[in-house]
């Protein structure tokens, strides 16, 4: 029985790994050993510089609430990351078999003891591209919320499936990260009339057009409201994603949308959201901004729509869209190397759209 390593934030910019004891395999357990680990860097970045709201304040989750005082979180800070696929190498429940592979979020580390009381996976289908299953535990179903929140926004409970708010709309999306590009797989999956991706990296915007989003660069808001006519002062996109946590991304977003148009919000603003001008076109258009993250869904949704059925939803799209590998995953790093890609993520001195920490790569 190896020990597990694990990685570990000892302070803003100090990244190494742990050796911590592996658990004992009670009754009702089971072991498994990383395979993948995907790397959120919006998400995990910001505990790398010290911006978390959790490292500065106190989450009171009763009254849902951020107050000043003893912070929710303290360094070092461990096991960050939610996107891993892990294989059955033990167990002692019925509940998995040994030599599956498993979707599952326990953070970045070389291997977990789970129970299935407590713990969430999904097992990964065997024609699904293993290193893609990074997405079915948690960020998938982070996207396919935000059209669940879209269809929401259109008919209240009467949601019938994913497409309910894209079908047949025109649909922008501005952030080009994975969420972003997730995000707009699902909308053009959904049988959304067009998709248009906005970001100020032209590599983003090129991977957008490859998975089949059409993209503008110079004056998005003018650019689509131009192009996107509903009727005499009625222009524009009819639901943004918003998929990039900055505050000019969000303010953009109000831009892009028509009168009483909804930005769904897949974003995470650790430095706050100043330059977003409430005074401006969220005023004059009547807009709405509905935050869509995964630790709810919709109001009256619930019973119909947990997460199982976002990372069904997520396989499938998985299954149709094998290009999101080729496109999206642009590193492939050995997991003794992950404190350094962080690093050097943090600094600037290296650029990932999908970063994924693997225990073996092909030189």
């Amino acid at each position: 029985m190896d020990d597990i390593r694990t990685l570990s934030i000892e302070a803003p910019g100090e990244i190494t790994f742990v050796e911590e004891k592996s658990p004992t395999l009670e009754p009702g357990t089971f072991r498994v050993e990383t395979v993948y680990s995907g790397v959120s860097a919006g998400t995990e970045l910001t505990y790398v510089k010290g911006t978390n709201p959790y490292l500065h304040s106190s989450w009171d989750s009763a009254l849902g609430l951020f107050t000043e005082g003893v912070p929710s979180m303290e360094y070092p800070v461990r096991g960050i990351g939610y996107m891993q696929v892990g294989m059955v190498t033990e167990t002692r429940t019925a509940a998995v078999r040994e030599g599956t592979l498993l979707a599952m979020a326990y953070g970045h580390r070389t291997g977990y003891v789970a129970d299935p009381l407590k713990d969430r996976f999904v097992e990964l289908p065997d024609d699904l591209d293993p290193l893609l299953g990074i997405y079915v535990a948690h960020m998938g179903p982070i996207c396919a919320n935000g059209l669940l929140h879209a269809a929401a926004d259109l008919h209240g409970p009467a949601v019938h499936g994913l497409g309910d708010g894209v079908r047949g709309r025109r649909v922008a999306v501005t952030g080009a990260g994975v969420v972003g590009l997730l995000t707009a797989s699902f909308a053009l999956r959904h049988g959304a009339a067009e998709v248009v991706v906005v970001d100020e990296t032209a590599e983003r915007l090129r991977i957008a057009e490859a998975l089949g989003a059409k993209t503008v660069q110079e004056d998005p808001a003018v650019t689509l409201k131009e192009r996107w006519r509903h009727a005499p002062g009625d222009r524009g996109a009819d639901v943004v994603f918003q998929c990039r946590g900055q505050a000019r991304y969000l303010a953009l977003a109000l831009k892009l949308l028509r009168p009483q148009g909804t930005v769904i919000d897949l974003a995470f603003y650790p430095s706050g959201a100043d330059e977003v001008r409430l005074g401006e076109e969220f005023h004059h258009n009547g807009l709405s901004i509905r935050c869509a993250q995964i630790g709810r869904v919709p109001r009256g949704l619930a019973h119909a729509w947990d997460r199982e059925r976002l990372s069904h939803e997520t396989i499938e799209l998985l299954h149709d869209r094998r290009d999101l590998r080729r496109h999206v995953v642009t590193d492939l790093v050995r997991f003794d190397d992950a404190p350094k890609l962080l690093a050097d993520l943090a600094e600037g001195r290296r650029h990932a759209v999908q970063a994924v920490l693997a225990q073996e790569v092909e030189d």
